[in-house]
């Protein structure tokens, strides 16, 4: 079978009005019939694009030039804005950015449940820089350069952007970029050290706030090690080392201690531990928010039972707790529900549960089989919860919130929950990744 040929790209510009963005935060506009996404590009602009791709159903460009500017383009705050693909939505303005975010999720559940009405809850809005706690950042030492680079991708490209410092990383880590290029450039596996995972947490006692995990291809040297440890020592972070899968990972230093950060909800009471290689919310702000906005929607009081599944380390879960008379959590990962339940322990509280279980396949044998809940909280991943709906809406909660990282999924579990018996009551975004097209929203289902 003949490979179809990829179609040649015409070299000269051409100039497109732009009509409004796409999902993804790509200007759309037409020529001639046919439909190119712009990168780049604001509704209501006119640009000067070149092609970078085109297909028989739609084109990609990318502006070149802007020969009308939207009255909401603004200059990114960071330098490497236009190159670093770790962010795509900085020209546009804070305001229009979470309007563009809310206009999605709205159009994806209008779609989604047609004449259907509900709350549209206000957006929750937190810091536009200087949020990201959790970061995987790329490491190469790139030979025409003669240098180590570490950050994000460039847009639509392997190559790691030139960067020295990140507006959208907490400043911990942000203002360490160039001591941890200068470090890694003068060790014996310069060249054998492709990612830094980051992780922050809150500043408390005196322990480190930060940890940083080297990945490493080859066993390092003494004199690696030595030069890693000194660096931790000054900076003030834990450093770990990772030699092989998630598995190898262990704390280098400092050698006493346990293996953990900490995070605060201040409103609960309460001081939640995790590993650097845990999932937790990437914006610290956002979550304060989030948690307390949820628990509201779910109307909580004292003779409550409530499931909160894809729990994660109980960041809904032991707040819940505080209120509810007993809460069981389910989460997928062995690691994550032995986090919550040590996380259970250390605040005091009794009156919750954990359990493991695959939320991603249907099983008749769930933790929560044959008991009632009177309140559902879920919280999963892009993926959604299709696979459990049925069941979840069998067991007729009062309230169910759904917290979301994807719209689109969002949008059809809701469809899901329709046909189920329950109606959306409510929705709106949270705007856990500022200066990005991702859109973090959260729903309330109540029985139709």
């Amino acid at each position: 079978m003949r490979r179809k040929r990829r179609q040649r790209l015409p070299k000269e510009p051409v100039v497109l009005d732009i009509e409004k963005l796409s999902h993804e935060g790509r200007g759309i506009a037409h020529l001639d019939g046919k439909v190119i996404f712009v990168e780049d590009a604001l509704p209501s602009e006119q640009v000067s694009a070149v092609y970078t791709q085109r297909r028989d159903a739609f084109d990609q460009a990318k502006t070149q030039e802007i020969i009308s500017a939207s009255p909401f383009r603004v200059e990114p705050p960071c330098e490497y804005a236009r190159v670093c693909g770790g962010c795509s939505l900085q020209h546009f303005e804070a305001k229009q950015q979470l309007a563009f975010k809310s206009e999605v999720l709205h159009e994806l559940l209008q779609h989604a449940l047609a004449d259907s009405s509900y709350e549209k809850l206000p957006a929750l809005e937190g810091p536009l820089l200087g949020y990201r706690r959790k970061a995987r950042l790329a490491v190469r030492y790139v030979h025409k350069k003669s240098q180590v680079l570490i950050g994000f991708r460039e847009k639509s490209s392997s190559f790691i952007t030139v960067m020295d410092h990140c507006e959208v990383l907490d400043e911990r880590v942000s203002l360490l970029l160039p001591d941890l290029k200068e470090l890694i450039g003068s060790l014996e596996a310069y060249q054998q050290i492709p990612q830094i995972e980051v992780a922050l947490g809150d500043e408390l006692d005196d322990a480190p706030s930060m940890a940083l995990v080297f990945r490493h291809l080859v066993a390092l040297s003494e004199n690696d090690l030595e030069k890693l440890t000194a660096l931790a020592r000054e900076r003030n972070f834990a450093l770990y080392l990772q030699g092989g899968g998630p598995e190898t990972v262990y704390k280098h230093y400092p050698a006493e201690g346990e293996e953990r950060l900490y995070y605060a909800l201040p409103d609960y009471e309460l001081r939640l531990a995790f590993h650097p290689m845990d999932f937790t919310q990437v914006n610290a702000a956002i979550n304060r928010l989030m948690v307390p906005k949820a628990l509201s929607l779910l109307a909580l009081d004292q003779d409550d039972t409530v499931l909160d599944l894809f729990c994660g380390l109980g960041n809904f879960t032991l707040p819940a707790a505080r209120t509810a008379a007993q809460v069981l959590g389910v989460e997928g990962s062995t690691d994550m529900v032995d986090r919550g339940r040590e996380n259970a322990s250390r605040m005091g509280l009794e009156n919750i549960e954990f359990s493991s279980a695959d939320l991603a396949t249907q099983d008749q044998n769930r933790p929560w089989t044959g008991r009632q809940f009177s309140k559902i909280l879920l919280d999963p991943p892009r993926s959604g919860a299709i696979e459990i709906i049925a069941e979840l809406a069998a067991l007729k909660a009062q309230r169910i919130v759904y917290v979301s990282c994807n719209p689109a999924t969002l949008a059809r579990d809701a469809q899901c929950f329709r046909d189920n018996g329950y109606r959306l009551a409510s929705a709106g975004v949270m705007d856990m990744f500022p200066q990005t097209t991702h859109v973090e929203s959260i729903a309330l289902f109540l029985p139709a």
